[in-house]
């Protein structure tokens, strides 16, 4: 069990659903790590299926510097439904070609995702819905915690806003 907050986000991006998820689909060299101000790299440390991976984010200091640096690993589940929806979804795994790195605190994802919705008669509309329950590791005040998250939420979806515009 988790003893942390359950966040979510949900919003219209004014793009299609394949653009949207151009930008946000987890994939190694893939354009999250230029626009996400909370990936700075992301990698497949073993493809288990085509569309099943482990996979390891890393992310930079956060909070003016108050957050170190993070490193994630997950299994990571891509689908996509028969209405256009995309769906990424994850959870924390251990894996043994990607045990903890000195420079990074470790931390934790519990089930969380990310739903491409389209729009019904609106090709170049997005529903955004993500959730997810993190547990950040290291010794942070959950006053820090709870303040993070709220603006990292809001940034994520004004820079995907950005990034999806640039794509065209």
């Amino acid at each position: 069990e988790f003893a942390g907050n359950v966040y979510r986000g949900e919003g219209i991006v004014p793009a299609s659903p394949r653009d949207v998820w151009e930008c946000i689909k987890p994939a190694a060299g893939g354009p999250r790590t230029k626009w996400d101000q909370n990936v700075k790299d992301f990698e497949v440390v073993e493809a288990l299926s085509d569309t099943v991976s482990v996979c390891r984010t890393t992310t930079p200091s956060a909070f003016m510097r108050i957050i170190s640096p993070r490193e994630f690993v997950d299994v990571v589940l891509v689908k996509q439904y028969e209405d256009g929806t995309m769906l990424s979804a994850a959870t924390n795994v251990e894996h043994p070609l990607c045990p903890p790195q000195p420079s990074f605190v470790r931390g934790f994802n519990y089930p969380c995702g990310c739903f491409c919705i389209p729009v019904p008669g609106e090709p170049d509309r997005t529903q955004l819905l993500s959730f997810f329950q993190t547990d950040l590791g290291g010794y942070l005040p959950q006053t820090v915690v709870d303040s993070f998250f709220p603006a990292s939420i809001a940034g994520f979806y004004s820079n995907l806003t950005k990034a999806v515009k640039a794509l065209k």
